[in-house]
Protein backbone atom coordinates (compact mmCIF):
# COMPACT_ATOMS: atom_id res chain seq x y z
CA UNK A 1 0.00 0.00 0.00
CA UNK A 2 1.55 3.42 -0.96
CA UNK A 3 0.27 7.10 0.28
CA UNK A 4 1.18 10.13 -0.44
CA UNK A 5 0.26 12.63 2.61
CA UNK A 6 0.02 16.09 2.18
CA UNK A 7 -0.68 19.38 4.67
CA UNK A 8 -3.47 20.99 3.07
CA UNK A 9 -5.33 24.12 3.87
CA UNK A 10 -8.35 22.88 1.71
CA UNK A 11 -9.05 20.18 -0.39
CA UNK A 12 -11.64 18.50 -2.45
CA UNK A 13 -12.75 16.25 -4.73
CA UNK A 14 -16.32 17.20 -7.36
CA UNK A 15 -17.67 14.31 -9.25
CA UNK A 16 -20.49 15.14 -12.02
CA UNK A 17 -20.65 18.80 -10.54
CA UNK A 18 -21.17 17.43 -7.14
CA UNK A 19 -19.02 17.85 -3.74
CA UNK A 20 -18.37 14.66 -2.45
CA UNK A 21 -15.67 15.06 0.27
CA UNK A 22 -13.92 18.49 1.39
CA UNK A 23 -12.05 19.30 4.21
CA UNK A 24 -10.09 22.38 5.54
CA UNK A 25 -6.46 22.51 7.45
CA UNK A 26 -6.07 18.96 7.24
CA UNK A 27 -4.25 16.17 5.53
CA UNK A 28 -5.01 14.63 1.62
CA UNK A 29 -4.32 11.38 1.37
CA UNK A 30 -3.78 9.98 -2.32
CA UNK A 31 -3.82 6.03 -1.17
CA UNK A 32 -2.70 3.37 -3.93
CA UNK A 33 -3.30 -0.55 -3.10
CA UNK A 34 -1.17 -3.75 -4.60
CA UNK A 35 -1.81 -7.17 -4.74
CA UNK A 36 -0.16 -8.16 -1.55
CA UNK A 37 -2.45 -6.12 0.84
CA UNK A 38 -4.45 -7.11 2.85
CA UNK A 39 -6.61 -5.74 6.28
CA UNK A 40 -4.01 -5.83 8.58
CA UNK A 41 -1.96 -4.01 6.16
CA UNK A 42 -4.73 -1.14 5.48
CA UNK A 43 -5.05 -0.74 9.39
CA UNK A 44 -1.39 0.17 9.57
CA UNK A 45 -1.55 2.58 7.22
CA UNK A 46 -4.12 3.97 9.07
CA UNK A 47 -2.60 4.59 12.04
CA UNK A 48 0.69 5.41 10.44
CA UNK A 49 -1.54 8.82 8.44
CA UNK A 50 -3.00 9.36 11.45
CA UNK A 51 -0.34 9.22 13.74
CA UNK A 52 2.15 11.09 11.29
CA UNK A 53 3.63 14.24 11.97
CA UNK A 54 3.66 16.35 9.40
CA UNK A 55 1.23 19.20 10.71
CA UNK A 56 3.12 22.58 12.42
CA UNK A 57 4.90 22.29 15.25
CA UNK A 58 5.27 18.61 14.13
CA UNK A 59 1.87 17.36 15.42
CA UNK A 60 -0.34 14.87 13.96
CA UNK A 61 -3.64 14.24 13.00
CA UNK A 62 -4.14 12.57 16.30
CA UNK A 63 -2.52 15.09 18.49
CA UNK A 64 -4.37 18.35 16.77
CA UNK A 65 -7.82 16.46 14.96
CA UNK A 66 -7.57 17.45 11.79
CA UNK A 67 -9.82 16.34 9.15
CA UNK A 68 -8.48 13.68 6.59
CA UNK A 69 -9.24 13.08 3.29
CA UNK A 70 -9.02 10.60 1.70
CA UNK A 71 -8.54 9.47 -2.33
CA UNK A 72 -7.92 6.26 -3.98
CA UNK A 73 -5.63 6.63 -6.32
CA UNK A 74 -4.71 3.18 -8.32
CA UNK A 75 -2.13 5.61 -10.31
CA UNK A 76 0.51 5.68 -7.13
CA UNK A 77 1.45 2.10 -8.73
CA UNK A 78 1.62 3.12 -11.95
CA UNK A 79 5.37 2.08 -13.80
CA UNK A 80 6.79 3.98 -16.33
CA UNK A 81 10.36 2.58 -15.97
CA UNK A 82 10.08 0.93 -19.70
CA UNK A 83 8.97 3.61 -22.35
CA UNK A 84 6.49 5.97 -22.14
CA UNK A 85 3.47 4.38 -21.27
CA UNK A 86 2.85 3.56 -17.49
CA UNK A 87 1.87 -0.21 -16.83
CA UNK A 88 -0.83 -0.44 -13.93
CA UNK A 89 0.02 -4.43 -13.30
CA UNK A 90 0.88 -3.33 -9.91
CA UNK A 91 -2.06 -1.78 -9.15
CA UNK A 92 -4.86 -4.38 -7.40
CA UNK A 93 -8.01 -4.53 -9.19
CA UNK A 94 -10.67 -2.45 -8.48
CA UNK A 95 -12.50 -5.86 -6.43
CA UNK A 96 -9.55 -5.84 -4.07
CA UNK A 97 -8.86 -1.97 -3.79
CA UNK A 98 -11.98 -0.88 -3.02
CA UNK A 99 -12.69 -3.06 0.39
CA UNK A 100 -8.69 -1.98 1.50
CA UNK A 101 -9.58 1.76 0.86
CA UNK A 102 -12.61 1.28 2.86
CA UNK A 103 -11.04 -0.43 5.73
CA UNK A 104 -8.23 2.31 6.08
CA UNK A 105 -10.86 4.95 6.01
CA UNK A 106 -13.09 2.64 8.92
CA UNK A 107 -9.71 2.49 10.97
CA UNK A 108 -8.98 6.02 10.71
CA UNK A 109 -12.68 6.79 12.02
CA UNK A 110 -12.50 4.11 14.56
CA UNK A 111 -9.37 6.44 15.65
CA UNK A 112 -11.33 9.08 16.06
CA UNK A 113 -10.33 10.99 13.03
CA UNK A 114 -13.08 13.46 11.01
CA UNK A 115 -12.49 11.90 7.27
CA UNK A 116 -14.04 12.78 4.14
CA UNK A 117 -13.46 10.58 0.70
CA UNK A 118 -13.39 10.68 -2.50
CA UNK A 119 -15.83 8.17 -5.05
CA UNK A 120 -14.37 4.48 -5.94
CA UNK A 121 -14.30 4.27 -9.76
CA UNK A 122 -15.23 7.85 -10.46
CA UNK A 123 -13.63 10.40 -12.66
CA UNK A 124 -13.10 12.50 -9.75
CA UNK A 125 -11.61 16.30 -9.46
CA UNK A 126 -9.45 16.58 -7.27
CA UNK A 127 -8.25 20.14 -5.53
CA UNK A 128 -6.17 21.17 -3.10
CA UNK A 129 -3.87 24.02 -1.35
CA UNK A 130 -0.91 21.93 0.20
CA UNK A 131 0.65 23.84 2.81
CA UNK A 132 4.54 24.20 3.39
CA UNK A 133 4.59 22.43 1.00
CA UNK A 134 4.79 19.27 3.15
CA UNK A 135 4.25 16.49 1.20
CA UNK A 136 5.49 12.57 2.43
CA UNK A 137 4.93 9.35 0.70
CA UNK A 138 4.06 6.03 3.05
CA UNK A 139 4.83 2.44 1.59
CA UNK A 140 4.02 -0.17 3.52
Amino acid sequence: MRAVVQTVSRAGVTVDGEVVGEIADGLLVLLGVTHADTPQVAATMARKVHELRILDDEKSAADTGAPILVVSQFTLYGDARKGRRPSWTAAAPAEVAEPLVTAVVAALRERGATVETGRFRAHMLVESVNVGPRTVLLEL
